[in-house]
């Protein structure tokens, strides 16, 4: 009994000594690390030389690279956000700078340094860890930090910072991502400030906020973090009460299509008639795009459905699960999904289908 303890222990160690976070995709470390290399290559380059005492050691590369770490690698953090990047190092050498001139003693002035720019941060509500880099490297450099008094918090702090900061918001535009990240509540993809449907009955961002601060997660996690994992998590849940249903099953089969040369009037004719909310496009069998009622809108006199129709839709499988279909339908864009096999139409999946068969499962459990 006993060895089964030690080795029940021996797991929960190697547990919390092993890896805490999920393996990270090759593609995306790829994509971070080039980031980070080119922006500390241009800082190194244009940025910081001409506020660099070298002779001195005044190379901030080390602590900006560590923010760079957070802003290319972790863009989604609170500590990666321009608030916390831009205002905590330049606090973070502001006390430094306010330390220096006060402290003579080097190991003393250091301690307080880090101290004080940890405590100017957290006051700010501007917690970045690689701010205590800044204030090291201004104490370690005491001469020089005092002969450049607070000049040194604009450049070459301020300066580089911001600078990287402006690197890391277009290398997200380049790449795909969004940062800075918005904060709940912003507009959404219509323009509107309602948050999107699978997030509307949950948690305002009060209550998120609350939850962060009891949990001890708020310089970890922001509220929109928390708000896009609930929402996940909800529609996760969701999907295992469709339980083995297929978009074979939900799927409507007899279907009424257009080829890419029918008259966009005789598609609005379909529509009028059979009350659709999207008409597919097809070449014999061959899925080739979809049509929805917003495209008629503004179409010219005499086009055809190819002039309107969107190509790019997301397809299905008839043997992928329903649960799949959650996050596609449930974001708004999409009322539709078309169900292909072997690059042939074989039925169309609409909102109303999922919603129907949710209801049903969630009926049957009562």
């Amino acid at each position: 009994m006993t060895g089964d303890a030690d080795d029940g222990r021996l797991a929960r160690l190697a547990r919390a000594l092993g890896p805490a976070i999920p393996a990270i995709p090759p593609r995306e470390a790829l994509r971070a690390s080039v980031g980070v290399a080119l922006a500390l290559g241009l800082l190194a380059a244009f940025v910081l030389p001409p506020h660099i005492d070298l002779a001195h050691g005044f190379y901030l590369v080390g602590p900006l690279a560590a923010s760079a770490v957070l802003l290319f690698a972790m863009p989604n953090s609170p500590l990666a956000q321009p608030w916390s990047v831009l205002v905590g190092n330049v606090a973070s050498a502001l006390a430094a700078v306010a330390v220096l001139h006060l402290v003579p003693g080097p190991v003393l002035g250091l301690a307080l340094a880090v101290g004080a720019a940890i405590l100017a941060m957290m006051g700010l509500r501007a917690l970045h860890p690689p701010g205590a880099a800044v204030a090291m490297t201004a104490a370690l450099n005491p001469d020089a930090t005092r002969e450049l008094g607070y000049h040194f918090a604009l450049a070459p702090v301020g300066l580089g910072t911001a600078a990287l900061v402006l690197l890391a918001f277009l290398y997200a535009r380049l790449t795909g991502r969004v940062y800075p990240m918005r904060q709940p509540h912003g507009p959404n993809r219509f323009g509107t400030r309602d948050r999107p449907a699978p997030q509307r009955l949950g948690l305002g961002a009060e209550e998120l906020e609350a939850i962060l601060r009891a949990n001890r997660q708020q310089a970890n996690l922001g509220p929109e973090d928390l708000s896009r994992l609930i929402a996940a998590a909800e529609q996760q849940a969701a999907s295992h009460r469709l339980g083995a249903i297929r978009c074979a099953d939900l799927m409507a089969r007899d279907l009424v299509t257009v080829t890419p040369d029918t008259p966009v009037a005789e598609v609005a004719q379909i529509f009028r008639q059979h009350r659709f909310t999207s008409v597919p496009v097809t070449e014999g069998a061959r899925m080739v795009g979809l049509i929805f009622q917003i495209h008629l809108i503004g179409a010219p006199p005499g086009a055809e459905a190819a002039d309107v129709m969107e190509r790019e839709v997301p397809r299905v499988a008839p043997d992928t699960s329903a649960g799949a279909l959650l996050p596609i339908l449930g974001e708004g864009r999409m009322d539709a999904i078309p169900v292909v096999e072997d690059d042939r139409l074989v039925g169309i999946v609409t909102r109303t289908d999922l919603v129907a068969a949710l209801a049903t499962r969630l009926g049957s459990r009562d």
